[in-house]
């Protein structure tokens, strides 16, 4: 691709993203420009659209173009207990700190179809916390978020599960938490109970509760050096003191003004504490 054409898509891209905005309020103006660029390409590809223009037509006089965009945009990428050095840790070194609370609200931010919520349900149901905890997981995407309140995921993932949650320090089978039926399991209601699925966009949505811990990870990578400050922000309002924030293993407050008020708990993957 040439310079001249590589403005013009630029400028397509641009007009397509104002569009979605302004017509529906997602706001994704900010996002990591190259990994925009992949995602959309591979949407018009999929389904056969000569150009980004002709996306941006489809997007705009059509909400189920919308949810195709929607769903190419956002990230989606999980499993349970994804990374299980992560859940290692937060077994030994975040656990003891919150058994110190009465109540414990959780806020998982960018829960995508669940799995995270739902490892944290688990975690904490085996270490006597769940009864008393609060888990508010949110995504901006309602077709993701659907998913994940039914709680119902494909039996063939189930050995990569059960091996992610016995190096997470499971106590249990892990089959002991799901009922399985033909190619699908859903998760036991008892992990549900105070589990609460809600629309919320990290872009362009407010604080709407405080936190003792928060559970952003792998999402703002996606976002660039702008949009990244206005999430720590957002997250950082929405901590308790002496909260705990945990981000994704490439992601760090390091370089972030906030840092100043923050200490590590494990830098390694990437948990910190509020100390102010």
């Amino acid at each position: 691709m040439d310079i001249v054409e590589e403005k013009l898509e630029d400028i397509e891209i641009g007009a397509l993203l104002d569009t979605v905005y302004k017509r529906y309020g997602y706001d994704f103006r900010q996002y990591n420009k190259e990994s925009l660029k992949r995602r959309i390409h591979t949407l018009i590809e999929k389904n056969n659209v000569s150009t980004i223009s002709e996306l941006q037509n489809y997007v705009l006089h059509d909400p189920e173009w919308l949810d195709k965009f929607l769903l190419a945009i956002s990230v989606s990428v999980t499993a349970m207990f994804r990374d299980p050095t992560f859940y290692l840790s937060l077994r030994h070194k975040v656990i003891p700190f919150l058994r110190t609370y009465p109540t414990v609200r959780v806020w998982v931010a960018g829960c995508s179809t669940g799995e995270e919520a739902y490892s944290m349900a688990i975690l904490l149901q085996e270490e006597g916390l769940l009864d008393r905890s609060s888990i508010y997981a949110t995504d901006m995407n309602q077709t993701v978020l659907k998913a994940a309140r039914d709680g119902i995921f494909p039996i063939a993932r189930m050995k990569e599960y059960t091996d992610n949650y016995l190096k997470a320090g499971g106590h249990q089978e892990f089959s002991t938490y799901y009922t399985a039926a033909f190619e699908s399991i859903i998760f036991n209601q008892s992990l549900k109970k105070n589990l609460i699925f809600a629309q919320h966009n990290l872009a362009t949505d407010q604080s709407f509760n405080e936190f003792n811990l928060i559970i952003c990870r792998n999402v703002m990578i996606y976002f660039n050096e702008m949009l990244q400050r206005r999430v720590f922000n957002l997250l950082h309002e929405s901590l308790a003191v002496l909260g705990i924030l945990a981000l994704g293993n490439r992601e760090s407050i390091k370089h972030d003004p906030h840092t100043i008020y923050y200490e590590d708990i494990d830098e390694k993957e990437r948990i910190y504490k509020r100390i102010s």
